[in-house]
């Protein structure tokens, strides 16, 4: 699993690639986010599109991340899900957890009025 970061403004995207399994993940997504949490970057999109597959620990990883950010006042949104990934996310219900956004510009947009409005 690798990660490629930029700025939109105070939004950060994470652009995630790579298998998001337990011999990948093993806590380097929520290692990540913290490490722009504490750099103040709490508006997070997470660019899923080069992520093919998604296995349970990866799972349990998002969630756990999804709350860390929630609990520091920041917003995490996931963004260009592949049907496979999608598909998984809704039969765990992990959509009614994340916002998830099908164009780069959307999901700046929604974060960015966040951080105008605060």
């Amino acid at each position: 699993m690798e990660f490629q970061e930029r700025r939109a403004g105070p939004v950060t995207i994470v652009d995630v690639s790579g298998r998001f399994d337990s011999s990948d993940a093993n806590g380097r997504l929520k290692d990540k986010v913290s490490s722009l949490l504490f750099e103040a970057r709490a508006l997070l999109v997470l660019n899923l599109a080069g992520v093919p597959y998604i296995a349970s620990t990866g799972l349990g990883e998002l969630a756990a991340t999804h709350a860390m950010v929630t609990k520091q006042g920041g917003r995490i949104v996931l963004l260009n899900l592949t049907k496979r990934v999608e598909d998984l996310l809704a039969l765990c219900r992990l959509l009614t957890v994340f916002e998830v956004f099908e164009t780069e510009a959307e999901a700046v947009a929604g974060l960015s009025a966040v951080a105008t409005s605060v």
